[in-house]
């Protein structure tokens, strides 16, 4: 087991028998059992544990138990996200740096946002509760709420709605009617920050080393939820554009922040949109109601169209089953296996373009032993004419 030794360098000053971490930043006993279980590497006996609490252009915000760091990327491994654990050593010229990155028991991710990537895009790792914020003083919008709860349980972690600005509207009643009958199975946390309403209620749900993430668009009202939260000022605010209901982005990038308790809070800035990626398991949580339907169908390979005896026609046509929450769930799939397709494709370009340089190189190899064949023999049809002359 690594654990910190002495040294000239004062990151690595103290010495002790244990495992010791960053508990303001969701340091706990397990995770002291995953550093000990995923030792740092041989060369590397001074090392000590961390956590990435900021990602910046060119540098990592790392957490210890001592200090925050500002560290370069690591060279080599998997690439850290905000939230990650990873061990801290020395690069070959001495300086501190990450020598590794542990594995991950949660990762949130989606498609990056350009449309043409079919890339995945690590927002934050090792979360405990992802809380879905929506704001009422805007129009709810069904289809974002369900594809980011989709997005939320297939990151490993619990979905959590939060309410945000319950003062500001006086439809909030029916705001959070709505949000609790679509997110069935999902706790809905009311807030006001301003008034300080539903603060300790939340606080309920981050239990002491927990790890919330806060996701919602822009002047939903996080980073005055986070202030509240912290009982500090870690965010900057602003205000929201009366025309649109839409916010500047106050917070550029994912951060954590150290609540009361141990607990530990990574806002986000405000996402536009959330394209999926690889979430079936996410599906089947968000849409389990549709999964027991299929099963009631005639056919097993039914296309839900109109093939006789299917259940969600049925359940369409007798309006136990929302048009709206259908064409969604459709949506999501189109958009799931577009992205598969487009996997697929790089794969095989990947593989075309493996086999080409395989079949290049062998080509180049058989030319090259062809010439060399073709020089032996007119070497040794050179030499024996020599010995004829003779």
């Amino acid at each position: 087991m690594n654990t910190y030794a002495s040294s000239s360098d004062p990151l690595f000053s103290t010495t002790t028998n244990h495992v010791q971490g960053p508990v303001e930043y969701g340091f706990t006993a397990s995770t002291a059992a995953l550093f000990t279980t995923h030792t740092a590497p041989d060369s590397q006996d001074s090392a000590v544990p961390g956590r990435v609490v900021r990602l910046d252009r060119n540098r990592v915000l790392v957490a210890t138990a001592a200090d925050l760091l500002h560290l370069p990327y690591p060279t080599h491994g998997l690439v850290p996200a905000t939230g990650d654990w990873v061990w801290i050593g020395h690069n070959n010229a001495g300086e501190p740096a990450v020598v590794e990155v542990l594995p991950r028991h949660s990762a949130l991710s989606r498609k990056r946002a350009f449309e043409a990537s079919s890339e995945e895009q690590i927002l934050g790792s090792n979360i405990d509760i992802v809380a879905v914020v929506v704001p009422v003083d805007r129009p709810l919008t069904h289809n974002r709420l369900e594809r980011t709860l989709v997005a939320a349980w297939d990151s490993g972690a619990t979905p959590l709605v939060v309410i945000t600005k319950a003062d500001l509207a006086h439809l909030a009643d029916e705001v959070v009617g709505e949000v609790i009958l679509q997110a069935a199975g999902v706790e809905v946390v009311t807030t006001s920050a301003e008034h300080g309403d539903g603060l300790e209620e939340l606080m309920q749900h981050i239990p002491t080393g927990a790890t919330l993430v806060l996701l919602g668009p822009s002047g939903a009202g996080k980073s005055t939820l986070i202030n509240a939260l912290a009982g500090r000022d870690v965010q900057q605010t602003g205000a929201v554009r009366a025309g649109d209901g839409k916010g500047k982005h106050t917070t550029t990038s994912r951060e954590l922040v150290p609540l009361a308790g141990g607990a530990v809070l990574m806002d986000t800035p405000g996402v536009r949109g959330f394209g999926l990626f690889d979430a079936e398991e996410g599906m089947e949580e968000m849409f389990g109601d549709l999964e027991e339907l299929f099963s009631n169908c005639r056919f097993t390979d039914c296309a839900h169209q109109a093939e006789p005896g299917c259940a969600v026609q049925e359940a369409l046509a007798e309006e136990t089953l929302d048009p709206r929450r259908w064409a969604s769930y459709l949506k999501l799939q189109r958009e799931l296996a577009a992205l598969a397709r487009k996997h697929d494709a790089a794969a095989r370009r990947a593989y075309q373009r493996q086999w080409h340089q395989k079949v290049m190189s062998a080509d180049r190899g058989q030319r090259a032993a062809e010439r060399y064949r073709h020089d032996q023999a007119e070497e040794r049809a050179g030499k024996g004419g020599k010995r004829r002359k003779r």
